[in-house]
């Protein structure tokens, strides 16, 4: 969507072209990261990986579908609403309580603006961020609720609109920028990190898991805004 409203005025072919260059550098900045941890965290003895395959057997598809309902979807879903259910009500409280003329999300927006304005976003787009590890999905729909004061989450009806909303409340190509590479190295959705805890059992693994990322997102955000500020 920032592709498309900041970088390819509109055209989808230019906008799945910057997209494929964002996956590329993403493959990039996966490699780089797993061979420093290669050799300092995670530095150990090659270890050999067996997969045993199960026999092949005609499907039964009555039980496939049963399981994938039971283990799958309910479980998933089990999972998302556990999470979203305080996150909205997070989210709802800090939009529709305010401190004089300010909302909680507005103080909690200003208290993070230093460090957005050095990665070159803002105090509410990290907020925005912080408040949408429920599903990374909601994270536009929190600006768009910042911005126009509204007391529930909003959407904007197209394209031209989103870029106008944003435009008008201070964004530039390297905000959009930034807030792309944020989303690259950020922490996981809060179901993710919940799976990671339940299968590692370390709350070490789990802390890593969600800080690492950000960190190299924070990195990068800042490198590429101070790199910017000296040649734009």
């Amino acid at each position: 969507m920032l592709a498309s409203v900041f970088f390819a005025g509109g055209n989808p072919f230019l906008a799945g072209m910057f997209v494929i260059l964002v996956l590329l550098l993403s493959v990039a900045i996966t490699l780089f990261i797993s061979s420093i941890l290669g050799t300092t965290i995670l530095k150990g003895v090659d270890s050999s990986f067996t997969l045993e395959l199960p026999p092949y057997r005609k499907p039964q598809f009555g039980k496939v579908i049963v399981r994938s309902i039971m283990d799958r979807t309910i479980f998933v879903l089990g999972r998302a609403i556990s999470v979203s259910i305080p996150a909205g009500a997070l989210i709802w409280i800090l939009q529709n309580i305010a401190v004089g003329d300010v909302t909680l999300l507005g103080l909690f927006a200003n208290l993070l603006e230093p460090l957005g304005s050095v990665m070159g976003l803002s105090g509410a787009i990290l907020a925005a961020f912080l408040l949408g590890i429920p599903a990374n999905e909601i994270v536009i729909p929190i600006l768009l609720m910042f911005y126009s004061q509204s007391g529930m989450l909003v959407e904007s009806s197209g394209m031209a609109e989103l870029g106008q909303i944003l435009t008008n409340n201070g964004w530039t190509t390297i905000t959009a920028l930034c807030a792309i590479l944020f989303s690259l190295n950020h922490f996981p959705c809060a179901t993710t990190l919940w799976t990671i805890a339940k299968e590692t059992k370390s709350v070490k693994w789990t802390a890593v898991s969600f800080f690492l990322p950000t960190i190299v997102g924070v990195i990068i955000c800042v490198a590429v805004n101070i790199i910017s500020s000296l040649f734009l």
